[in-house]
């Protein structure tokens, strides 16, 4: 029996009220649990004397109980559990709070090793809430795990300990024994007994190697796997080729970068023979849109005189008139439709959906990609991604698509010039704004994002900040304001307004972060620039240099910490994105690039998207697998195909069947 079909609820003392909990940490069966790795670790393997502990510092001790427990209740009806324990060089008071068991679990003269941190107060030295265990049991590297209401950290490490002995002697080992040799990887049994309960720190790292390196290899696999499926259907054929008539229609001249994408896209499209599927990424003012997609208004005026019939969907328009679109779309009296997630609704139909196009893709996951293909006979794709993406961690996120990257700047682009100013300089900020509005320029100022109820001194609220300015130093000058909450029209409103230089100044919070053309505009000041992310702060910066003249970035912050500086001072020494992205990879991790799970990809167990490493190798060991076996549905790969079936498995469903 696969102890991924064995339920929780069939160890030895854990009935169904135990496996209810477990289910709340999302494991339902044993091999759910053995898969279930700890969040961190207590390394007891060194011991500390008690006359050589000092205050905030995390120990290990062995010593005895030299007096029983005493359990006390104190205000709020909380129970305060106290002892003493002793070594050869002193004593030492241990407190743990509302723990009504402690007294039933030490036994007064036993010896035990306690772990847990030393404080100081007005009645003395002590260590708070330690966890224990008997001196029989060893010293060792302790595991910690997520917990739940009713279930303790000592609860499920004797269920994980009892799980690992239902393993057989020999467990079937997803990764070929001669690919493990090949690249220093311990098998399966190994990895799992020592990922849990490692006797060393050595083994506790050949544990994690083997396990994130197969996590990591399992999805991209995965994503080949949804690659491949798309290569095996025919797509819509695409048999004219009317971008050289479209270029002319340009009011500039296209890149290098530019044309090798749309030579890519033309390719995959009419010589293929299946749907194309490529990401189209480059850095911010690259020119993406050029070759996939403007506003409506840009393309409607683009068009015009062509016979193209454009339209636009979007959540602010009147209910009335997002009817009428939607079946004009579904009657094909639409060629090319331009809107927000409202195309992918259930509502929203298409006659025969050639060409779908993605803007801002690590926003828009694999599940919601594949809601809009299944809106035609297998369309073709192309997502856009304006935030740069490592090298490394692109082939993962994007396993399932090709990749064009567009590397060059228009040749009017001029490199943005970008500064760090504290509070202190804010006058002379002001006063170098005014000078380029003077100039017929238009500034930005964003603020941090403000949830509700949150309160950040010295740090102001985008409506706050706006109406002290029109107050006070900018009074003389039309300022906008637009944030998180501002209704959608309004914002639409907002700003086509200040495209239109109807206003010189607009306060804002990241809602401009994408997708504001505004040539005209040479000035983003960012305050409390230490609360954005690199990759945040600069598509930022993107919104300007835009133009034909020298823009600027003025970075506003006093904080000095040691994360921040190397922040700001990375921001201040260049405009390449993709460099950007590699350092916010490194100190940030992917968090950065696609927020709380934007990304849609299946959910990591022990694996970080940050770890370079394990990255490439997971990717050298996923090609040497598919040049060895050639298909994932090799007998010798069943075991591999079965972990890929169950990562990429949502509510019963396989996204790759």
């Amino acid at each position: 029996m696969s102890l991924y079909k064995m339920p929780v609820s069939e160890l030895k003392g854990f009935g169904e009220k135990r496996a209810e909990q477990f289910e709340k940490l999302g494991v339902r069966s044993v091999g759910e649990l053995l898969n279930f790795y700890p969040r961190a670790y207590e390394d007891w393997t060194s011991v500390e004397k008690i006359e050589n502990l000092m205050e905030g510092g995390t120990y290990c001790i062995c010593a005895k109980l030299g007096t029983p427990v005493s359990d006390a209740l104190v205000k709020g009806g909380m129970v305060l559990s106290r002892a003493t324990v002793y070594d050869d060089t002193g004593s030492l008071k241990l407190i743990w709070f509302n723990n009504r068991y402690i007294s039933r679990m030490l036994a007064y003269g036993g010896e035990y090793f306690f772990f847990g941190k030393i404080t100081v107060d007005n009645y003395g030295v002590q260590m708070v809430a330690p966890t224990f265990s008997p001196v029989g049991k060893g010293a060792g590297i302790h595991p910690v795990y997520r917990s739940t209401a009713g279930l303790s950290g000592k609860t499920i490490s004797a269920a994980v300990e009892q799980s690992l002995k239902l393993l057989p002697a020999q467990v079937n080992d997803p990764i070929p024994e001669t690919m493990r040799k090949k690249y220093g990887l311990c098998d399966l049994r190994q990895a799992l007994c020592d990922i849990h309960f490692p006797k060393t720190r050595e083994a506790l790292e050949t544990a994690r190697k083997r396990l994130v390196t197969e996590e990591l290899l399992v999805l991209n696999l995965g994503m080949r796997s949804l690659r491949g499926q798309s290569r095996g259907v025919t797509g819509v054929r695409i048999t004219e080729d009317h971008s050289a008539a479209f270029e002319k229609l340009l009011p500039f001249a296209m890149t290098g970068a530019q044309k090798r994408a749309v030579a890519d896209c033309l390719s995959d499209m009419m010589r293929s023979g299946a749907p194309m599927n490529r990401l189209v990424q480059g850095d911010v003012g690259a020119g993406k849109t050029a070759v996939a997609r403007q506003h409506y208004e840009n393309l409607s005026q683009l068009l015009q005189n062509t016979g193209v019939r454009v339209a636009l969907l979007v959540g602010s328009l009147k209910p009335s008139e997002q009817k009428r679109v939607r079946a004009a779309l579904a009657d094909g009296e639409i060629d090319l439709i331009i809107g927000t997630h409202s195309l992918i609704g259930e509502k929203t139909a298409f006659k025969n959906l050639g060409l779908a196009v993605t803007d801002e893709q690590h926003r828009f996951g694999v599940a919601q990609r594949a809601a809009l293909l299944g809106k035609g006979e297998n369309p073709h794709l192309m997502v856009m991604s304006a935030t740069p993406i490592p090298r490394t961690l692109g082939l993962i996120i994007f396993g399932d698509l090709d990749i064009s990257v567009i590397d060059e700047l228009p040749p009017s682009r001029k490199p943005v010039r970008t500064v760090w100013r504290t509070t202190a300089d804010r006058q002379k900020i002001y006063r170098f704004i005014k000078s380029e509005i003077a100039a017929g320029r238009q500034a930005f100022i964003v603020c941090p994002m403000i949830e509700e109820g949150e309160s950040m001194p010295g740090v102001a609220s985008a409506e706050e900040y706006a109406a002290e300015l029109m107050r006070g130093d900018f009074a003389d000058i039309p300022v906008a304001v637009v944030h998180g909450k501002t209704k959608p029209d309004e914002k639409e409103a907002v700003m086509a307004d200040f495209a239109a230089n109807k206003y010189a100044l607009l306060v804002a919070t990241t809602v401009i972060e994408v997708g504001v053309d505004v040539p005209n505009a040479s000035v983003m000041v960012i305050e409390n620039a230490e609360r954005f992310g690199l990759s945040q702060l600069h598509q930022l910066r993107g919104r300007v240099g835009r133009g034909s003249f020298q823009s600027y970035c003025i970075l506003i912050s006093d904080v000095r910490s040691p994360v921040t500086t190397e922040r700001l001072r990375v921001m201040c020494a260049t405009n390449d994105g993709f460099k950007i992205a590699d350092e916010d990879l490194k100190m940030r991790g992917p968090g950065d690039f696609f927020g709380e799970r934007q990304h849609g990809l299946p959910q990591m167990a022990i694996a970080d998207f940050a770890d370079t490493k394990s990255l490439e190798l997971s990717q050298r060991i996923a090609d040497d697998l598919l040049f060895t076996y050639k298909d994932l549905r090799s007998d010798d790969l069943r075991l591999l195909k079965a972990e890929v079936d169950r990562l990429f498995s949502r509510g019963g469903q396989n996204i790759l069947n």
